[in-house]
C-alpha cells in the first residue's frame, strides 16, 4: 500500500479546469517531484490534496484512508502537512516561538513542544538565529522558518511548494542540504520547484503536470528524455545546459583517471 495516492482528481473554477483527472503516488521514503510551466496546476493540486480545496471528482487517500472533504488541520494532525510558495513568518515572535506553533500539533505541555521545536530549529540550521525575530530574517531564513513550522508538526509525508524559490545559489545548496537531513530523518516529501538542476538531483521519481493533467511520470532521466516533457516544459535550451555539464563531468572523472594511471600504483599524484 502506498503512503499517499490521488487518484482521478479533478477541480473545476466555472468553465476551467484546473486539474483534470491526475493520479499520483508516494512510496513511504520517497522524495517525489511535482514540476510543470506556471499555471500548470501544481499549487492548485497541493491544495486539494492538503483539504485547502476540496476535488470537483477523483479521491485522495492517505496512509489506506481518504482524506476528501476533510480540514487541513485535521490531514496536518494525521500525518500530512505543507509549506507554502509566499512565506510570512509571524513577524513579531521569535523564530522558536514560530516553531512552537507547529510543535503544538501533537505536544500540548509546553515543555515537550518547545524540546520539538528546538530540535526542528537545529535541523534545519536556524540555531543560531533561534531568538531572532521572524520580520528579522532574510528570504532564506524566512524560508527555512517555513520549514520547520510544518516539520515541528511532526509529518510523515510534506508538501514543499517552491521552497528553493528567490534563494542565491549558496542558499540552494544550504536547503538542499536541509532536504538530505530532513528526509534521514524519515520524512517522505513531495516538491513543486522551478530550479530543474535541484528537482533532478533530489527526486527519486517526477510527475509533470501541463494544464492541469500530468503529462509523464517517471524518474529524473527518463523525464529528461521525455519529448512530451521536452516540448512542454524543459525546451531545449535546458537540456543543452545539461548535456554539457554531464559532458564537464565526464572530463573531469578522465582527467582524473589519467593522473591516477600516469602514477603506476593507482593512487592520485600529490
Amino acid at each position: 500500500m502506498s503512503l499517499f495516492e490521488a487518484s482521478g482528481v479533478t477541480k473545476r473554477f466555472g468553465g476551467l479546469t484546473a486539474v483534470n483527472g491526475v493520479d499520483f503516488r508516494v512510496e513511504t521514503g520517497e522524495i517525489v517531484g511535482l514540476i510543470g510551466p506556471n499555471g500548470a496546476g501544481k499549487t492548485t493540486f497541493f491544495n486539494l490534496i492538503s483539504g485547502f480545496l476540496k476535488p470537483d471528482e477523483g479521491d485522495v487517500v492517505f496512509e489506506g484512508a481518504s482524506i476528501v472533504g476533510q480540514k487541513p488541520s485535521d490531514i496536518c494532525k494525521r500525518g500530512m502537512t505543507r509549506t507554502f510558495q509566499i512565506v510570512k513568518p509571524f513577524a513579531e515572535m521569535t523564530v522558536t516561538d514560530n516553531v512552537l506553533v507547529g510543535a503544538f500539533n501533537h505536544h500540548r505541555d509546553a515543555g515537550s513542544a518547545r524540546k520539538r521545536a528546538r530540535a526542528v530549529i537545529e535541523l534545519v540550521g536556524l540555531g543560531p538565529q533561534a531568538d531572532k525575530l521572524g520580520g528579522e530574517l532574510t528570504v532564506g531564513g524566512r524560508k527555512r522558518v517555513e520549514l520547520a513550522k510544518a516539520l515541528a508538526t511532526e509529518p510523515k509525508l510534506m508538501l514543499l511548494d517552491e521552497v528553493m524559490a528567490g534563494l542565491t545559489p549558496s542558499e540552494v545548496a544550504g536547503m538542499i542540504e536541509v532536504l538530505g537531513r530532513v528526509r534521514e530523518a524519515g520524512v517522505t516529501m513531495v516538491i513543486v520547484e522551478h530550479v530543474m538542476q535541484v528537482i533532478m538531483n533530489l527526486s527519486d521519481r517526477i510527475y509533470v503536470l501541463h494544464h492541469g493533467e500530468a503529462i509523464a511520470e517517471g524518474r529524473p532521466q527518463e523525464i529528461l528524455n521525455n519529448p512530451e516533457v521536452t516540448k512542454a516544459y524543459l525546451g531545449d535550451s535546458f537540456l543543452a545546459d545539461q548535456e554539457a555539464a554531464d559532458a564537464d563531468k565526464a572530463a573531469w572523472r578522465e582527467s582524473q583517471a589519467a593522473r591516477d594511471e600516469g602514477d603506476g600504483s593507482g593512487a592520485p599524484r600529490p
